[in-house]
């Protein structure tokens, strides 16, 4: 893997369990925090993007689907964000075979990819749904963090500081 697509990975890893770890630590209520659209609701997206995840490493090597719990309240996610990790994990570690298409078969068709764009598409999904996620909770009162706190920069500066 390259040395860039190598930290994208880890960005995208970093930036997810930072979300999650701020989330944990609002009421339960923010959970049901939406922007307009009430079926967004920040547990949805909190599920959402674990079970896209688990989607994305279907694809890339056919592992069996899992159970992705909605979140009743927050303790929940300390479950999520464990199945995240695992499931980032095994998505990065995909980064260093060939780019080749990929057959995947979901219950209604089958359709090729290219590896690469399975990849590229894993981290820019979840990056979609973190801002979302943070935008829903903002605009309900609820302030985890802020998006500026997992943008590269932030990464490259918590990586430096992991290295002493």
């Amino acid at each position: 893997m390259s040395t860039t697509t190598n930290r994208l990975f880890r960005h995208m890893a970093w930036a997810n369990q930072r979300v999650y770890e701020a989330v944990q630590q609002l009421p339960d209520e923010a959970l049901g925090a939406y922007i307009t659209n009430p079926k967004w609701t920040a547990g949805h997206l909190l599920q959402h993007i674990v079970g896209s995840a688990n989607w994305y490493e279907y694809c890339l090597t056919g592992a069996p689907w899992r159970d992705i719990k909605f979140p009743e309240s927050m303790t929940d996610l300390h479950l999520l964000k464990e199945k995240l990790a695992e499931f980032d994990a095994n998505i990065s570690s995909q980064a260093d075979l060939p780019d080749e298409y990929l057959t995947i078969v979901d219950e209604e068709r089958s359709f090729q990819s290219l590896r690469s764009t399975i990849l590229a598409e894993a981290i820019y999904h979840a990056a979609e749904h973190r801002t979302q996620l943070i935008d829903a909770l903002e605009a309900r009162g609820f302030i985890p963090l802020a998006l500026d706190d997992l943008d590269l920069w932030k990464f490259e500066r918590y990586e430096k500081k992991s290295e002493k």
